[in-house]
């Protein structure tokens, strides 16, 4: 479980073939201290959760499954991309943004990108079976960013990106017509379920 507060950006190294067909191993070079992190340890990779398989220096390898990589944007990673990286929760630790877990329920894309004072207004544009859980003034995970949501109109929704998430995350060199990896907020999932019985 992670909280959407990114702790690093780090790089894709290398996008090798797994060993079953689809499945792909990405080496990836980070600023975070890898000795205490265990071999099967889980690393939120631009909001996807996978387990480190090997460790050197300062990069490890994770895998990703052919599934893995139709339902997010990691098939579109190449040599030298960015990624943001969170390690996960531990006991005790500050929950500074809101609870993520690290599965990806969507890939959407940056429509807009727009100054606004001393932060950009991003308005991104969801797939239609996840608009629906996306509220304004509540959490969405964006590549794995926490985020709060501004406003929503059909299938968009928009949020103001301050200079600093900016600075400390791969939203700084953001363009549109990005795709990006959505996890909406758990809590409005079990409400819309909740509705759905009622309903029935």
């Amino acid at each position: 479980m992670f909280t959407g507060i990114v702790s690093d950006v780090g790089e894709v190294l290398s996008v090798v073939p797994g060993g079953k067909e689809g499945d792909r191993r990405f080496v990836i070079r980070t600023r975070h201290d890898l000795k205490p992190i265990a071999i099967g340890a889980s690393i939120a990779c631009s909001g996807c959760c996978l387990t480190v398989t090997e460790k050197e220096g300062d990069r490890f390898t994770v895998e990703a499954s052919g599934e893995t990589l139709v339902k997010t944007h990691l098939g579109d990673w190449r040599d030298g991309m960015p990624i943001n990286l969170e390690l996960s929760l531990k006991l005790g630790d500050e929950l500074g943004g809101h609870l993520v877990y690290g599965h990806v329920d969507g890939v959407g894309r940056i429509v807009s990108m727009t100054p606004e004072g001393g932060s950009v207004r991003f308005v991104f544009e969801a797939p239609p079976e996840l608009a629906r859980f996306i509220a304004p003034k509540g959490s969405i995970a964006v590549d794995g960013i926490s985020l709060t949501v501004n406003e929503v109109s059909g299938d968009r929704f928009g949020v103001n990106i301050i200079s600093h998430t900016q600075a400390v995350t791969t939203l700084g060199k953001a363009k549109v017509g990005q795709r990006v990896n959505l996890e909406v907020d758990m809590l409005a999932r079990y409400v819309a379920r909740l509705l759905e019985h009622e309903k029935a």
